[in-house]
């Protein structure tokens, strides 16, 4: 496939289990920073790469990258709507509302039924104020959020609006359950997790996590970084 990646390309990256997504473009920008298309009017420039929309290192799929001048569209391509796939666990919590830390609580499940389940999921369909996790980079007073919590600060994150347009449980197997959302920007599984686990009048942690897809872009059309780099030798 020829590329010109100065002119600018969408690339659709399929993001490895504990990558983190900064690891995800270094890797594809140290792939292309050689390639000839970097060459305008007979001068080399710089390597341009930016990504629409960021995946915790525990999660997996779509990322979307964009080179060159289609780096402008990276707003544009952040505001569509994701779809995710994943588990989360039912009766314990953890501080970053997934695997990443030791597990800090354990609830009840004894009352839990699939149809409470299945109820409880519809509560969350539409428009809806979430908190964003403590462990998260939004920024708080000129710091990331992230930041903060690793200085052990009890900072209260604002909520914010989203929507959540889908919100399948398609299999239950407690303490797991897997799902999949259709959700707007901005949108945290990690605390749709905390907040279903509350409605459920016990906890809950997100246990994996795959993006499978952004506005029609899917992960099924997309390359893991070292997959990708191999076609450009």
């Amino acid at each position: 496939m020829a590329y010109d990646f100065y002119k600018g390309e969408v690339l659709l990256i399929d993001k490895p289990y504990t990558w983190s997504s900064f690891q995800a473009v270094n890797k594809i920008k140290h792939a292309i920073k050689n390639h000839p298309s970097w060459v305008h009017e007979g001068q080399k420039v710089k390597a341009k790469v930016g990504h629409a929309g960021t995946l915790d290192p525990l999660a997996t799929g779509l990322l979307i990258l964009a080179t060159g001048k289609k780096t402008k569209t990276i707003n544009e391509l952040m505001g569509l709507e994701k779809e995710y796939t994943g588990t989360f666990f039912i009766g314990a919590t953890t501080p970053c509302f997934d695997k990443e830390k030791e597990v800090d609580a354990v609830y009840p499940t004894e009352h839990i039924t699939k149809e409470l389940l299945h109820q409880t999921a519809k509560q969350f369909i539409g428009k809806q104020l979430q908190v964003p996790p403590l462990f998260s980079a939004v920024m708080v007073d000129g710091k990331r959020a992230y930041e903060l919590a690793r200085e052990g600060s009890n900072t209260e994150l604002k909520a914010r609006e989203i929507e959540i347009r889908e919100f399948e449980l398609v299999n239950i197997q407690l303490p797991e359950v897997s799902f999949r959302v259709v959700c707007s920007k901005g949108t945290y599984i990690r605390s749709l997790a905390r907040d279903f686990g509350i409605a459920l009048n016990s906890g809950g942690y997100l246990s994996s996590l795959r993006r499978t897809r952004i506005g029609n872009f899917k992960v099924s059309d997309a390359q893991e970084p070292n997959a990708f780099a191999l076609t450009l030798k």
